[in-house]
């Protein structure tokens, strides 16, 4: 035991009055908050997943306490931002008032950055406050009794109702010999033998457990197939309402021939077919062919309309000539 002296350890779940200890090793209350709290837990009169307003994993979730009261969610989610992607945030505020009450809680998008920030977050600087992080002992830590009703952990002298266990204020090393026997009739955890460690080293929030991570992966496999499926069936659609609006363009282009070639008097035995098989490419070329034969039936009509008029024009010339030939012969004899 002598070499646990300087040594600390950590609540694994939470007890009314072993949290009212400093190691973690009475066995009465010493104080009302702490018997309410051994009131409130024996008569299971608070749920911990009771409040509507709680969203998101537990696992991917900090809370984040001892805020400044100007702290607002902007710069809470801009300082929270560095040690990961905020997927959620939820600052904490009076229910009439409206001000906050100082603390909050955030969720990230993976577990990984939620402990990354669980281990450089802590003790941050934050509109010139310093902050404690820790995880959500709300919905991960059995028995857990919040401070609003004499429990919680950590806590200031001045208020005179520290908590022992958590984060900021671990149990110490016992130096008196630990009642076991009484500990065990009243149903508290007694402290742990040998897994004891420095102040220095910072303790491992609990993990997932294998069968949520197992599904979760299946549930994600299962999703990326069901988008597979998705993107393969929008493709699939995409290229038949295509092929609809290809045929639809190929049968008013046919269309639009026949109402041309019936106006210009062209036969239909002359007109280049398009059937339905036929591709782009033989369609813009017969487009092209019945356009340089329009061209053609233009140019071959008004030439055939000029001549006429020429002709006309000559015929008329050479009648009128004789006649001013004439007109002018006897004009100079006279």
């Amino acid at each position: 035991m002598s070499s646990n002296i300087n040594s600390v350890f950590y609540a694994e779940s939470y007890h009314p009055i072993q949290a009212g200890s400093i190691d973690g090793t009475d066995i009465l209350p010493h104080d009302n908050a702490v018997y309410r709290a051994l009131l409130c837990s024996n008569a299971a009169l608070y749920d911990p997943t009771g409040d509507p307003k709680i969203i998101g994993d537990p696992y991917c979730t900090v809370f984040v306490g001892r805020l400044s009261h100007l702290t607002t969610e902007p710069t809470l989610h801009k300082a929270m931002s560095k040690y990961g992607r905020v997927k959620n945030l939820r600052l904490v505020r009076h229910i009439v008032t409206g001000a906050s009450r100082r603390f909050a809680f955030v969720e990230f998008e993976t577990e990984r950055e939620m402990r990354r920030a669980y281990q450089d977050a802590h003790h941050a600087i934050i509109d010139d406050a310093e902050t404690i992080v820790d995880y959500n002992r709300q919905q991960l830590m059995p028995g857990w009794i919040p401070r609003r009703l004499g429990g919680g952990l950590g806590g200031r002298k001045e208020s005179g109702q520290l908590r022992f266990g958590g984060r900021e204020r671990p149990f110490r090393a016992p130096l008196q010999p630990i009642p076991y026997e009484d500990l065990k009739k009243l149903g508290i955890t007694p402290p742990p033998e040998g897994r004891y460690m420095s102040r220095f080293q910072v303790p491992s929030p609990p993990r997932k457990p294998r069968k949520l991570v197992e599904k979760e992966e299946y549930s994600y496999k299962r999703s990326s197939v069901d988008r597979e499926e998705l993107s393969q069936r929008s493709s699939s659609m995409e290229r038949d309402e295509h092929r609809r609006t290809v045929g639809r363009k190929q049968g008013s282009r046919k269309r639009s021939y026949v109402e041309e070639e019936s106006q210009y008097g062209k036969s239909s035995e002359d007109r280049p077919e398009c059937s339905p098989n036929t591709t782009s490419i033989e369609t813009d070329h017969n487009y092209k062919r019945s356009t340089l034969d329009r061209e053609e039936h233009y140019h071959s009509r008004s030439n055939a309309e000029g001549g006429e008029i020429s002709r006309k024009r000559s015929s008329r010339y050479k009648e009128e000539r004789p006649s001013k030939r004439h007109r002018h012969y006897s004009r100079s004899n006279h």
